[in-house]
C-alpha cells in the first residue's frame, strides 16, 4: 500500500509540474515565425547576445547587422528586431536571425507598394535563365529579359548593381516569389515625355534622339518617347545608297524636325538641314566650260555620277562620255571609285543638276580627222562591220567611215550588193562628206568610178516625149526602159487619158509606146513618165495649129488633117526602121487610135 501510494504522489508531482511548465510557456509559441524587438545584452566573439524576453537569450552574428566590408554599428542596450526562428535550439538557446527580420520588413513595405502600384528601388545582381535577379533591399525579385527595357538589351553591364525603380507584377509571399519589371517603369516614364515632347514639338526644332531601327528607306530615331522618320535622302548632301552606310542601332544623332502633322501625329527628321546648302552658290563655283576632277560614285545603265565635293555629284550621260565608244554600258568605260576629269555642259541649281561631260577633256579624234583629211580624198581601210544599210570601214584606230548602201554600186542599190564585202576585207573609197560635229564620215566606192549614167541623165529633158519599151505590167502601172538603158514607171491613171483605158493589162512586155517624161530622179535613176500626159499635149497643138476661127474649118477637118500628118510621120517612121533592118514592132498605140476609134467624140 505504502508503494502505491508512492507511486501516485509521484504522478500527482509529474501533472503538477507540466501544468507549471504550461503556464510559463503560456503565450511563448506566437513567437515562433515572427519578428519580435529584442534588446542586445552582449556582443562577444563576434556575435551579438540578444535578449527577446524568453527564459533563453539568442545569438545572431555580427554579419547580420552591416554589409560587407564595413564594421557593425551596434552596441548593448540596442533594441533590435529579430526573427524567431525557434524558441529552444538543441543546446537550450532561442534561435534568431536579423537576416530574416530584415525580409519580413520588407515582404510588408513590398506588399503595401505592390497593393498601391508604387514603385520599388532595387537592383540587379545577377544572371538566371530567363532573366535577371534583383536585390529589393534584402528579398530577392526575378526580372524577366522581356521586362529590362522596352528595345532588347545588347549588353546589360551598365545596368548591373545601379539602384534603379522597379514595378512589382506579382508576389507570392507562401512560395517566396516576386516578379519586377523595369520596362513598365520606362513605358511610364517615356509616355509622361512623350505627352511633354508633343505638345512643345515645332517644325524646326532641334533635338536628340537614338537610332531606334534602320531600313531601306530610313531610320526611326527615339526623341525620347515619341518615333520620328530620318528619310535616306535627309541624312546626308551627298548621296547615300543605304542609311547603315552612315548609321548604327543605338547610335545618338542630333536632328532638326522639318514637318510635323499633329492628326497624325508623323515626325519628319533631318540631319543635313543642320549644315550649310553646298547648291546654294554651286552656280558660280561650277562654271560652264570649267574641268574639275571627281569620284565616281555610282554607275547606271544611262551614266555614271561623279561627285566634285561633299553633297555636290553631277551626271555624265552616256553619250557624253566617248568620242568613239558608242552604245556600250558605262561600267565599261569608267569604275567606281576612279578619279576622272571631266568638263561642267549645264548647271541647274533649282533641280540641283549638273551635266558633266568626259570625253570633252580628251581630244575629238573627228575633228582630228577633218583637219587631216578633206572630201575628195581617196582613203583606203578595213572593213570593221557591216549591216543591212551599208559598210562601216576603219579610218583611224578609234573613228569609222560608213559607206551606205547607195553608194556600194551605180548599177545595183539593192542589199545583195553587199554579199560581195566581208568583214576584214579591205577596200578602197572616197570622202563624200566630213562633219565632225556630227561624229560622221560619209564614203563612197563607186565613186571611184564615173557614173555610167550621167550621159543619159544630162539627155534627158523634163517634158519631152520619148519611146519606151515596156518591160513589167503591174497593178500600180507599167515599168518601161528607156533607149539610153534607164528605168521608168507609167502609173495607171497616167496610161490613157480616158479612164476606161486605164488598165495595165492593155499593154503587154515588149511594146513600145510613146509618153511624156514628167520628172527624172538622177540619185535612183527613176524616170517618171505619162502616156495621158502627151495626149494632153497634143490634143493641144492639134487645136492650135488647126483649130483657128478665121480658117472656117471644122473640128471633122481638124481631127482629119491631124490624123493625116499623123499617118504620115509613122509611115516615115516605118520606112526608116525597115531601112535600118529593125524589128517591126508588135503595136503603137498612138492618140491617132483614139481619134479612129471614137470619131465623133469630141
Amino acid at each position: 500500500m505504502a508503494h502505491v501510494a508512492a507511486n501516485l504522489k509521484d504522478n500527482h508531482d509529474s501533472i503538477e509540474f507540466a501544468a507549471l511548465l504550461n503556464e510559463s510557456l503560456k503565450g511563448q509559441d506566437k513567437f515562433e515565425g515572427c519578428v519580435v524587438n529584442g534588446t542586445i545584452v552582449a556582443v562577444e566573439d563576434g556575435v551579438a547576445v540578444i535578449d527577446v524576453g524568453l527564459k533563453s537569450e539568442g545569438r545572431v552574428s555580427l554579419r547580420e547587422f552591416t554589409r560587407p566590408g564595413e564594421d557593425p554599428e551596434i552596441k548593448v542596450g540596442d533594441t533590435v528586431e529579430v526573427f524567431v526562428e525557434r524558441i529552444e535550439g538543441r543546446e537550450g538557446q532561442t534561435s534568431l536571425s536579423r537576416e530574416k527580420a530584415r525580409r519580413e520588413e520588407v515582404w510588408v513595405e513590398l506588399e503595401k507598394a505592390c497593393e498601391k502600384a508604387q514603385r520599388v528601388t532595387g537592383m540587379i545582381t545577377g544572371r538566371v535563365k530567363g532573366g535577371f535577379i534583383v536585390d529589393l533591399g534584402g528579398a530577392v525579385a526575378f526580372l524577366p529579359g522581356s521586362q529590362v527595357d522596352i528595345r532588347p538589351v545588347r549588353d546589360v553591364a551598365p545596368l548591373m548593381h545601379t539602384p534603379q525603380p522597379f514595378h512589382i507584377l506579382k508576389m507570392d509571399r507562401a512560395r517566396g516569389n516576386i516578379v519586377v519589371s523595369r520596362r513598365a517603369v520606362l513605358e511610364e516614364s517615356r509616355e509622361s515625355a512623350r505627352s511633354d515632347l508633343l505638345e512643345s514639338l515645332k517644325e524646326g526644332q532641334i533635338l536628340e534622339g537614338v537610332v531606334k531601327n534602320i531600313t531601306d528607306y530610313g531610320a526611326f530615331v527615339d526623341l525620347g518617347g515619341v518615333d520620328g522618320l530620318l528619310h535616306v535622302t535627309d541624312i546626308s548632301w551627298k548621296r547615300v545608297n543605304h542609311p547603315s552606310e552612315v548609321l548604327q542601332l543605338g547610335q545618338t544623332v542630333k536632328v532638326q524636325v522639318i514637318r510635323y502633322n499633329q492628326e497624325t501625329q508623323r515626325i519628319s527628321l533631318g540631319i543635313k538641314q543642320l549644315e550649310a546648302d553646298p547648291w546654294l552658290d554651286v552656280k558660280d563655283k561650277y562654271a560652264v566650260g570649267a574641268r574639275f576632277k571627281g569620284r565616281i560614285s555610282n554607275i547606271t545603265d544611262y551614266g555614271a555620277f561623279v561627285e566634285l565635293e561633299e553633297g555636290i555629284e553631277g551626271l555624265v550621260h552616256v553619250s557624253e562620255m566617248s568620242w568613239t565608244k558608242k552604245n556600250i554600258h558605262p561600267g565599261k568605260i569608267v569604275s567606281t571609285s576612279q578619279e576622272v576629269e571631266v568638263a561642267v555642259l549645264d548647271v541647274d541649281p533649282e533641280k540641283r543638276r549638273i551635266s558633266l561631260g568626259l570625253k570633252q577633256c580628251q581630244e575629238n579624234p573627228w575633228s582630228k580627222y577633218a583637219l587631216e583629211r578633206k572630201v575628195g580624198d581617196i582613203i583606203e581601210g578595213e572593213i570593221r562591220n557591216t549591216t543591212e544599210f551599208g559598210l562601216f570601214v576603219g579610218l583611224t584606230g578609234e573613228i569609222d567611215g560608213m559607206v551606205h548602201l547607195s553608194d556600194v554600186s551605180w548599177e545595183d542599190s539593192s542589199p545583195e550588193v553587199l554579199k560581195d564585202y566581208k568583214k576584214g576585207d579591205v577596200v578602197k573609197a572616197k570622202i563624200l562628206e566630213l562633219d565632225p560635229d556630227r561624229e560622221r564620215v560619209a564614203l563612197g566606192i563607186k565613186q571611184l568610178t564615173e557614173d555610167p549614167y550621167e550621159g543619159a541623165v544630162s539627155g534627158l529633158a523634163k517634158g519631152s516625149v520619148v519611146t519606151c519599151t515596156v518591160s513589167e505590167i503591174t497593178d500600180k502601172g507599167i515599168e518601161v526602159t528607156l533607149g539610153n538603158g534607164m528605168s521608168g514607171t507609167i502609173k495607171k491613171s497616167d496610161l490613157s487619158r480616158e479612164r476606161s483605158e486605164q488598165r495595165p493589162d492593155r499593154f503587154a512586155v515588149g511594146e513600145k509606146v510613146d509618153a511624156k517624161v514628167i520628172s527624172i530622179e538622177g540619185k535612183s535613176r527613176k524616170v517618171t513618165l505619162s502616156i495621158k500626159a502627151r495626149e494632153i499635149d497634143e490634143d493641144k497643138q492639134a487645136m492650135k495649129d488647126y483649130g483657128s476661127t478665121e480658117s472656117g474649118a471644122s473640128l471633122g477637118d481638124i481631127l482629119g488633117a491631124a490624123l493625116q500628118e499623123k499617118d504620115s510621120k509613122t509611115s516615115k517612121k516605118k520606112a526608116d526602121k525597115e531601112s535600118d533592118g529593125e524589128e517591126k514592132p508588135k503595136k503603137t498605140r498612138t492618140s491617132a487610135k483614139k481619134f479612129s476609134e471614137n470619131p465623133g467624140e469630141e
